[in-house]
């Protein structure tokens, strides 16, 4: 099964798609976390990223695309996997469905996050996330703060900010998203697989609740 995670920064794709990803026992992958692991060992890549990541931009399709293409040739996503942050453009959609085809695969769902623009800087800018790449769980102090200050509840690694969850660069992002990647929303609606979820506090909603309305999905 091959799952894509569409929504604007902040919507819960990662919470989301690692629940998911527990669930159905298929790889949960990011571009982000991969680009963030070059950027910290500082690779030619991690270089080439950060110079677009650190200004709320997108990273060049001819750089996401081969990063993408290579992780599906590997064993672990055989059974299928989701995507967290790819595609984010028409172009980069088109590209996937090239590599799923000559790969006997195939888009099988969609599933496209919506939440209010103010929700989503307040979410971005208290969020914390694990600095042991092995765990990389996620917290918000607002809404799903650590239990002991400044350590992960489930490996005790220290949390940190990204460098980007700033209010400034979530705005740029915002702006990248609505203009670069709300297009795939229509691309695949005329595909017939995607799907549209609310994850807000506004409606009691979060993160959570959509995955397991997502699961009943699936299992239907």
């Amino acid at each position: 099964m091959v799952i894509i995670m569409l929504g604007a920064p902040g919507t819960g794709k990662g919470t989301i798609a690692g629940i998911l990803s527990k669930n159905l026992n298929i790889p949960q992958v990011s571009t982000g976390d991969i680009f963030r692991k070059h950027i910290k060992e500082g690779t030619e890549l991690g270089q080439l990223a950060e110079k677009y990541i650190s200004k709320g931009q997108l990273v060049p399709d001819e750089v996401t695309v081969g990063l993408v293409e290579n992780r599906l040739d590997e064993e672990d996503v055989k059974e299928g996997i989701i995507l967290d942050g790819f595609p984010r453009t028409v172009r980069q959609a088109e590209e996937l469905d090239e590599m799923l085809q000559k790969r006997n695969r195939k888009v099988d769902m969609v599933i496209n996050l919506t939440t209010p623009e103010e929700e989503i800087i307040e979410r971005i800018v208290n969020r914390r996330v694990c600095s042991n790449q092995e765990c990389k769980a996620v917290y918000n102090l607002i809404l799903n703060p650590p239990k002991k200050e400044g350590l992960c509840d489930k490996c005790g690694a220290e949390l940190v900010q990204r460098k980007d969850d700033t209010v400034e660069t979530v705005k740029s992002r915002l702006e990248n998203y609505f203009v670069q990647t709300s297009p795939l929303v229509d691309y695949y609606t005329n595909k017939g697989n995607l799907i549209t979820e609310l994850v807000s506090k506004s409606v009691n909603k979060l993160g959570a609740d959509v995955a397991e309305d997502i699961l009943k999905r699936i299992e239907k």
